[in-house]
């Protein structure tokens, strides 16, 4: 059985959105220098269609602890134009939408981001980890407050720190020996860090990292003596059983594909050859040809009918298809027939 990439915001939300037990013990290992988390209630467990196929749309998980603070967790593969932006405008609205005009500001709750990256963000910079909060520029030691701050995990950096470290590495430039492929055997308590480096990956985080990296290999995974890492794996293998969850996964990769492949990829054939029908030429073969791969893998073999149809299809038709296929019972129907 070939298991779904928990990087993946379907798989990633599925997993830990029916979770939250999960979900805290992942924000907790980020959140390595403060108190455990425990959360109390995932906001937005479901999954509508939209959210799969939509444009633009993220799978976060945002969910409250016993304190009332607002977390958003969010696993992105894809680096998006003005990140910063994107990410302290999202949390600045969680910490807004709280009260209404006239409310009292005593009533607002910190709003904490946790963005796992499988790209990276600081290039040529050794740090993995990072977080962002409001302090001085001059004195960091004095913050304004907590009501906003930000935790990012630069995943394949930390990933190839882990990988160099041999018996005394660094992670982000401090030496750290970090034991999280204990044996199987060994209790929970095996995972652990020697000298805690203030950037260094340390056990809990660790085997997250491990997970979200190396899912696929299953005897470093075996090897993870961490026992919510082990449960997300078991949660991750029945997901990947199921055929709706790999159906809606696929899905996902493909509404992501189009929206930021594909465009890309059209616009740089149009200016290639200089001329706008060029540029809507190429992003209408890119569809088509997404089109046939994700009707073949849903339905079979196409018929010389269907493969008629796509071919001769306008862009606008294609783009239709695309968001029929997801919940169409038969091939006729994907096509507005039967």
């Amino acid at each position: 059985m070939e298991l779904l990439d928990p990087k993946n915001d379907y798989v990633f939300k599925r997993l830990f959105a029916d979770s939250p037990e999960l979900l805290a013990e992942l924000i907790s290992a980020v959140r390595r220098d403060d108190p455990p988390v425990q959360v109390l209630q995932v906001l937005n467990p479901r999954i509508l269609p939209e959210d799969i196929t939509g444009k633009a749309i993220e799978l976060d998980v945002l969910a409250r602890d016993a304190r009332g603070r607002l977390f958003n967790v969010e696993i992105q593969v894809q680096r998006f134009p003005r990140w910063s932006a994107r990410s302290a405008f999202y949390l600045s609205r969680l910490l807004a939408s709280q009260i209404d005009a006239g409310q009292a500001y005593l009533e607002l709750k910190p709003v904490v981001g946790v963005n796992l990256l499988d790209f990276e963000l600081f290039e040529g910079h050794p740090s993995a980890l990072w977080h962002f909060e409001m302090r001085d520029r001059h004195d960091p030691a004095v913050r304004l407050g907590d009501e906003l701050s930000l935790h990012v995990v630069e995943l394949r950096k930390a990933d190839r720190a882990w990988h160099w470290r041999g018996d005394d590495a660094s992670v982000a430039g401090d030496s750290a020996v970090v034991d999280i492929h204990t044996s199987a055997d060994q209790p929970a308590a095996a995972v652990k860090s020697h000298d805690p480096a203030p950037d260094a990956v340390h056990g809990a985080l660790h085997a997250w990292i491990a997970f979200l990296n190396r899912w696929k290999e299953a005897k470093e995974m075996s090897d993870l003596a961490y026992p919510p890492v082990q449960q997300a794996l078991k949660k991750l293998q029945d997901l990947s059983r199921n055929e709706e969850d790999r159906y809606r996964a696929i899905a996902r990769e493909r509404a992501l594909y189009n929206e930021l492949t594909l465009l890309r990829d059209a616009r740089e054939e149009g200016r290639e050859e200089g001329r706008e029908e060029g540029r809507q030429e190429g992003l209408t073969l890119a569809k088509t040809s997404t089109l046939t791969r994700q009707l073949t893998r849903r339905f079979g073999a196409l018929p010389e009918w269907a493969l008629q149809r796509v071919q001769e299809a306008s862009s606008e038709e294609i783009d239709s298809w695309l968001d029929r296929i997801l919940d169409a019972p038969t091939l006729q129907a994907v096509f507005g027939e039967g």
